[in-house]
């Protein structure tokens, strides 16, 4: 893919629905959560290695000692994401733990206002209470048909505020870093701290079922390695407000293959919440694309 060969709007599609099969696979293995999320991330490296070896082995002497600080707290914090999304699966709907993962833009956002001190839009206030309506919404649907869903969704909530925390600690680093060096660090990380918690928690790291095995190579490969390696590889033609438009999409591609494939019912109230989650999630990005586009014509102005 070193060239435009490929339609960039064909391979994004191709990524959503590689990362929509992950709560899929999640849910049809009978490993725990914490074993599972190890298995992912260490297969997803074990890939990665002979690349990183060939070509990347020296920008490891590059990275400062912030730069390590700042990796590892972004590994640790991905690690907790995935078991706390992965149990979420074990308590609610595929459609209902996808969806409330998605709310990560907001978080985004409300990270930046509160340790950056960006300033709120309107439109961004809106959509935030957006949201919080949807949420609320495939909430009160799961607390209707059980407690455990309504727990589901919580742990879902609390994942994404995590994969949040992740994506900021991660982005300062990642400008002074490769893709591949800056992924293999901190999924090594994340394995790492993955493997002392199944230690820690007793679950077993083996035996598994055949299928088991193939869930957890198939983890790695399709939703981690193919879904996000073609989100990366789309920066370099698409914005990136699109690509995170595209994303979207994710919880109605997990929930119609959990319909078809999982025989998952998806209930009114998922749907309109979902809905309304994404609704206001697109105003919001739509809303920040319009504001980087305006300083973006600002500086042009100015410079010119």
């Amino acid at each position: 893919m070193s060239d435009k060969k490929i339609n960039p709007y064909v391979a994004l599609a191709i990524g959503v629905i590689s990362v929509s099969t992950s709560a899929i696979l999640v849910k049809v293995s009978s490993a725990p959560s914490g074993v599972i999320a190890f298995y992912r991330l260490l297969f997803s490296v074990l890939f990665m290695l002979p690349v990183f070896l060939i070509k990347y082995v020296p920008e490891l002497r590059l990275i400062t000692r912030r730069d390590w600080i700042y990796s590892i707290i972004a590994g640790v914090f991905l690690a907790f994401h995935f078991i706390l999304w992965f149990e979420s699966l074990n308590y609610t709907s595929v459609a209902s733990s996808t969806v409330l993962v998605t709310l990560q833009p907001l978080f985004a956002f409300a990270g930046t206002y509160f340790f950056f001190k960006e300033k709120f839009t309107w439109k961004a206030i809106l959509s935030g209470l957006l949201a919080i309506v949807g949420s609320i919404i495939i909430s009160w649907g799961d607390f209707q048909i059980s407690g455990t869903a309504l727990f589901g969704d919580i742990l879902a909530i609390i994942a994404c505020a995590l994969v949040t925390a992740y994506l900021m600690f991660g982005q300062t680093v990642r400008k002074r870093m490769s893709l591949v060096t800056y992924t293999f660090v901190v999924y090594s990380i994340s394995t790492v701290t993955l493997l002392f918690y199944v230690l820690m928690v007793n679950e077993p790291l083996i035996p598994y079922g055949t299928s088991d095995w193939v869930y957890f190579i198939l983890l790695a490969l399709i939703p981690t390695l193919l879904g996000h390696t073609l989100f990366n590889w789309s920066l370099k033609w698409l914005s990136t407000s699109t690509i995170s438009m595209a994303i979207l999409f994710e919880p109605v591609g997990a929930a119609i293959l959990a319909y078809y494939l999982l025989h998952e019912s998806i209930i009114w109230t998922q749907v309109l919440g979902g809905t309304v989650v994404i609704g206001g999630i697109t105003i919001f990005l739509l809303d920040e694309r319009r504001i980087r586009m305006k300083e973006l014509k600002k500086k042009t102005t100015i410079s010119g």
